[in-house]
């Protein structure tokens, strides 16, 4: 008999093409689903919260799967664990009423992303911070990202080209976040911050034209009330550049 579970996994992104499969690229889903159907004997379908990009992490990506399955719950994540990479890991496996969807049933998102603001490269990080030089107030930076909490419409903050129904999502949470610094190596001319966001969606590429736009207004280009003027616009060129997908990590994902 089938059962549904749900799993909630973790990944480094940075030797992957992203979670959705690609012929000839190593991606997330593909390397779950290659497990399943080596326990299996099957094909066996993941579908996980939302696509990550080449390069995004997550701390605790969700995915349902039906498959005929015996034994505990928590068995099917180590022996999918067993079949994976180092950098990638089902943290948790639960089984789940029928017709569970990890995309359908989400009710909200969380992602952080981190930047480094001055010193010397740290070669234990740099694959998960986005290194700025130069001063960065993060003051205006907050009052920005207040600026943006609320139910709007983000069409600015949208991939060019990308294609929804619509781009007006609830953001209820928009924090610029100072972190101790206590990475392997210690430098104290640095500063480590992140940007967290949450919301009921989120467009393609939002947080990292977020982070982009924050970072300008940082840097003095603009001031706070600028974000409201790039909401209004509803035009991608309105915003600031993308931010680099590397120091992007999918927090957790809400449901009922």
């Amino acid at each position: 008999m089938s059962r549904t579970f749900k799993l909630t996994i973790a990944y480094d992104g940075t030797d992957f093409a992203g979670w959705q499969v690609q012929p000839g690229r190593p991606t997330v889903q593909g390397l779950l689903q290659d497990a399943l159907r080596e326990i299996t004997g099957t094909n066996i379908g993941v579908i996980g919260s939302g696509r990550t990009d080449a390069g995004v992490h997550a701390i605790a990506q969700v995915a349902s799967c039906v498959l005929p399955w015996r034994d505990e719950a928590e068995r099917l994540a180590l022996a999918i664990n067993a079949k994976l990479p180092e950098s990638i890991v089902v943290r948790r496996a639960v089984e789940v009423a029928q017709g569970f969807h990890a995309i359908r049933d989400a009710i909200g998102k969380r992602y952080r992303y981190q930047l480094q603001i001055g010193g010397k490269r740290d070669p234990f990080s740099y694959r998960y911070r986005w290194r700025l030089r130069g001063a960065v107030d993060l003051e205006p930076m907050r009052l920005a990202a207040a600026r943006l909490v609320g139910r709007h419409d983000f069409a600015s903050f949208q991939a060019a080209g990308s294609d929804r129904k619509t781009t007006v999502r609830d953001v209820r949470a928009c924090e610029v976040i100072v972190e101790a610094n206590e990475g392997i190596v210690r430098h104290d001319d640095n500063l480590h911050v992140a940007v967290e966001v949450e919301a009921d969606g989120f467009l393609y590429n939002m947080v990292r034209n977020i982070v982009g736009s924050l970072v300008e207004v940082g840097r003095g280009k603009y001031a706070p009330q600028w974000m409201d003027e790039v909401v209004s616009r509803r035009d991608r060129d309105a915003a600031g550049p993308t931010a680099p997908p590397h120091g992007l990590f999918l927090l957790r994902v809400d449901y009922p």
